[in-house]
């Protein structure tokens, strides 16, 4: 789990490339391709070297200044052995995106029959849960932009579960049977003889050119990561609009050239695209249901053999993108096991090669691109086969943060992942504030070994540029606050901050609903950032009768950081700062405070537990206390709960921190919130 991997003594994520890192550049000329090398029985050779490769464009040999090889293990989730399913962690950090696959779930419901929704969620939900590790990040969109159906790139399978459970197709009556439907309207009458014409064809056509253009913009979007292998997984019934009759589909034309458009951008962008069609093996049966009986004209085209050919239709849009983005179609097939294994292969292991084209005119051509080995027989290379040169002016880079941020922290905020330059570890606790809003405390600690100091007249200096940002569902950002942090401290203060890391406590005030907060921190002297994100759901404290916060949790190793916190409302209610790691040694010991709100207007009184539980389901620590409803004075109010736990009784291991509130009158509403963490030995003794 995300939470194992914490650091231990307040020290911020420490980075542990699986790789030596690779700078891959970002500009206009600069090319990436990955290659798969296989051997006969199809396994993953890991040990080649750069000079074992040869890249050939349209012919013509490339320089390649950036080689590396990316083998990434498969991590699951760890969760207690009496918990039922994993415990999401409360703390995130950095350096997942460094070490993952990068998938970008597609719903196509623009072009999936609502009667077909379940499979469709079905095969994504198998995907989620089965095939995503706890190392990867994953994001979910849909082709007509539904916001409350989509989640950013996160590791929380339960929030991309919970995006995918939302999904409904909306896909448009076969045109076929639009014909036939047309062709009985129409027999008996003076317009018989016409050619039955499909009522929705321009409404086909935009859609069509709709989801081409959702999956163009995504490619887009993705070509800001380097370095990577990013996968588009495409869960649709494919495009059946017929682009190969331009003189009776208004749209053909347009329809083609936003294919173009599509494989072209995802080519530059080196994105490879997995089509999945969820309908499985089939041949267009289930849209014949409703058919009675068809045109006795055969002349018309319009027998089942014209619905057939929509779904061959479909599937070959699938195979194109897939094919000529690198990736691979999953059409007629009921068992999507095999094929989801095959695309979590493709992007495990594989090597990444970056060079600057010789060809450096933006004339939108194809490029033709070969991945060659020198003198190693009997193995197999796979690679996309090239890319679309861009046409016309290149565009201006539109910053959409605050133009006075540096170019590093800019850079941080608006990638598409968290970026690891700057190892951070970040969490976010959520409390009752002004009604109806909750007041957000975030607590964010950078890695101190990260922090190179200058010295001058005996003081450590660097400056620290950190950014906090609030972005809501539909991409609005409904809060932003920079500030500059200059440190210039005394060698003590410098060394203890290399040591333990410094922690910047910032907070604020969000409405109800669901959010992702990114913070960025940038430091001076080598102009190094990360940015981290945590999605975070503010609820409306007052509509249950009754209600709980998050659990803030401190340490007394968490106030050995330097701390810096201008606005902290919980400085006077934990002993020591918030703390965004959750790993603690045998020698320290945990504080924690949580409030209750309760809205039941009658008297009654309500009782708070909190326990700490092993691995195994043994309690190794609780309290409990009762309050009375008479304390929460007018309105909706809260009862404040705290205790400290000692960690030196308690073995190294995993545990179970749980906080749970109960209304002792009618049915004994009730909530809770659990947190994990992980209690390690204390250091050995110096000698």
């Amino acid at each position: 789990m995300i939470a194992a991997s914490a650091p231990a003594h307040g020290q911020a994520p420490q980075a542990q490339p699986q790789q030596p890192p690779i700078t891959f550049r970002a500009e206009i000329n600069y090319i990436e391709v990955d290659a798969r090398v296989l051997d006969a029985q199809g396994k993953f050779i890991p040990d080649l070297k750069a000079g074992d490769f040869q890249v050939l464009e349209d012919g013509k040999p490339q320089a390649v200044t950036a080689f590396s090889l990316v083998n990434i293990p498969v991590e699951r989730q760890e969760r207690p052995l009496f918990a039922s399913k994993p415990i999401e962690p409360d703390v995130r950090t950095n350096l997942q995106a460094a070490d993952g696959r990068i998938y970008l779930i597609v719903l196509d419901d623009l072009h999936t029959n609502p009667m077909r929704s379940n499979r469709t969620k079905q095969a994504a939900r198998q995907f989620i849960e089965k095939y995503i590790g706890s190392n990867d990040m994953a994001a979910v969109v849909t082709t007509a932009g539904r916001t409350d159906g989509s989640q950013d790139f996160t590791t929380s399978p339960r929030l991309l579960l919970r995006a995918v459970d939302k999904f409904m197709g909306s896909k448009l009556r076969s045109s076929t049977m639009n014909k036939i439907d047309d062709y009985n309207r129409t027999v008996g009458t003076s317009a018989a003889g016409d050619k039955p014409t499909d009522i929705d064809d321009r409404e086909r056509g935009f859609q069509a050119r709709n989801a081409l253009d959702t999956v163009r913009n995504l490619s887009q979007y993705l070509g800001n990561i380097r370095g990577r292998r990013k996968a588009l997984v495409l869960f649709s019934e494919g495009i059946d609009y017929d682009i190969n009759d331009v003189f009776n589909n208004a749209d053909a034309t347009v329809v083609m050239d936003a294919t173009r458009e599509l494989i072209a951008a995802a080519t530059r962008a080196n994105v490879a695209v997995y089509g999945v069609d969820p309908r499985g093996l089939t041949s267009g049966g289930d849209d014949t249901i409703d058919i009675q009986s068809f045109p006795d004209d055969t002349s018309l085209g319009l027998g089942s053999s014209a619905i057939f050919n929509e779904v061959r239709l479909g599937q070959d849009s699938l195979r194109v993108l897939a094919e000529e983005t690198g990736g691979f179609a999953v059409v007629n097939r009921n068992d999507f096991a095999t094929a989801f294994q095959r695309i979590v292969d493709d992007n495990s292991a594989y090597y990444v090669m970056g060079y600057y084209s010789t060809n450096d005119k933006r004339d939108g051509r194809f490029r033709k691109i070969e991945v060659k080995l020198n003198n190693k027989s009997g193995l197999v290379v796979r690679a996309r086969k090239g890319y679309v040169a861009p046409r016309g002016k290149a565009p201006e880079n539109k910053s959409t943060t605050a133009n006075s941020a540096s170019p590093e922290l800019r850079e941080a905020m608006e990638s598409p992942l968290p970026l690891p330059g700057l190892p951070l570890g970040m969490t976010a606790a959520v409390f009752k504030g002004p009604a109806p809003k909750g007041s957000v405390v975030i607590s964010t600690l950078v890695n101190g070994s990260s922090l190179p100091f200058t010295e001058a007249a005996g003081m450590f200096k660097n400056d620290l540029e950190v950014m906090a940002m609030a972005t809501d569902t539909k991409g609005k950002t409904t809060y932003s606050d920079r500030n500059t942090v200059n440190l210039n401290m005394k060698p003590d203060s410098a060394n203890r901050v290399k040591a333990t890391g410094f922690r910047v406590i910032q907070s604020m005030d969000l409405a109800p609903g669901r959010y992702q907060l990114r913070v960025a921190v940038r430091e001076a002297n080598s102009q190094k950032a990360g940015s981290v994100t945590f999605d975070l759901d503010v609820p409306d404290f007052a509509k249950r009768p009754l209600a709980m916060s998050s659990i803030a949790i401190t340490s007394a190793m968490s106030g050995v950081a330097p701390t810096i916190r201008p606005k902290d409302p919980l400085e006077k209610l934990l002993p020591g700062p918030l703390s965004s790691y959750r790993e603690f040694s045998t020698q320290d010991e945990i504080a924690f405070f949580a409030e209750v709100y309760d809205t039941i207007k009658a008297p009654h009184k309500v009782e708070i537990a909190a326990t700490v539980k092993a691995e195994g389901g043994q309690t190794v620590f609780q309290t409990r206390e009762e309050r009375d409803s008479s304390e929460r004075g007018s309105g909706a109010g809260g009862y404040g709960f705290q205790a400290r736990v000692p960690l030196k009784d308690i073995a190294p291991g995993l545990y179970v921190l749980r906080v749970e509130g109960t209304a002792q009158i009618g049915d004994r509403e009730t909530v809770s919130t659990d947190v994990v963490f992980r209690v390690f030995p204390a250091p050995a003794a110096r000698q």
